[in-house]
């Protein structure tokens, strides 16, 4: 039976694999990669040697039912991203669509993604949380924002080195310069950091060191109270007589 498994693999330290990922690696017909040479790569370093084939974001429409067709005929073929989870902000999930609309069986191992550690060690509630992955570089931008700036629950959202600032100027203006933040660099690698603190004080520290590396930000969402105090304050309006 056709079988399609994404396996995550190390976001920075190659300890992070798993024993059952190494295993279905080995096993696999094929493997799918966001870029096969990293991919080659990490396979060396483990001592497995399988066919790899390219699935990225600047193919993955007219290779869909390519790809599909050859799990089909293979049978156990493996997803793999650059590095973390497949289809957490890359286009694996168009596959998975298409693999359940065809009947094969989808499957994804646990392991590595940037998302869990950053949240659990940023000191924010982890009970409920809401991903926004990469927020629109521009056009809906600031309406996310504003959106976002009611959320009572943890955010979190991936952004890159060159509009960190923009990002920490951005959660000022619509949340408030208190309002807290968490932004880790690097998970998982040699330099790995955790900065905390307040949209102003953030702001102002990557304004004067420049941020490298991936970034996960994590913004606090607003307390019980301030939900309360809105919606208070939203219906006085509504019962306000109008002109």
């Amino acid at each position: 039976m056709a079988h399609l498994i994404l396996v995550p693999t190390p976001i920075g330290n190659l300890e992070d694999i798993t024993l059952r990922a190494i295993r279905i690696l080995k096993e696999a017909d094929i493997i799918f990669a966001e870029d096969t040479r990293t991919t080659k790569r990490l396979l060396s370093h483990m001592d497995i040697h399988k066919p790899l084939a390219p699935f990225h974001m600047h193919n993955e429409h007219k290779s869909l039912e390519n790809v599909v067709s050859k799990i089909k005929s293979v049978g156990s073929a493996v997803l793999v991203s650059d590095a973390g989870t497949p289809g957490i902000s890359d286009p694996g999930f168009l596959l998975v669509r298409a693999c359940i609309d065809e009947g094969i069986k989808v499957e994804c191992l646990p392991g590595p993604t940037a998302i869990i550690p950053a949240l659990v060690a940023s000191g924010f509630s982890s009970d409920r949380f809401c991903f926004e992955g990469f927020l629109p570089h521009k056009k809906g931008r600031q309406t996310k924002f504003m959106e976002l700036a009611e959320e009572d629950r943890t955010v979190i959202l991936y952004e890159s080195p060159h509009r960190l600032v923009k990002c920490l100027e951005q959660i000022e203006e619509f949340m408030g310069a208190e309002r807290r933040v968490c932004v880790v660099r690097e998970i998982s690698k040699l330099f790995e950091t955790y900065h905390r603190g307040t949209a102003e004080e953030l702001k102002n520290y990557f304004n004067e060191t420049t941020p490298k590396g991936e970034i996960v930000v994590l913004i606090e969402g607003i307390s019980k109270e301030e939900v309360k105090l809105k919606k208070k304050l939203g219906k006085k309006n509504m019962d306000r007589p109008k002109d």
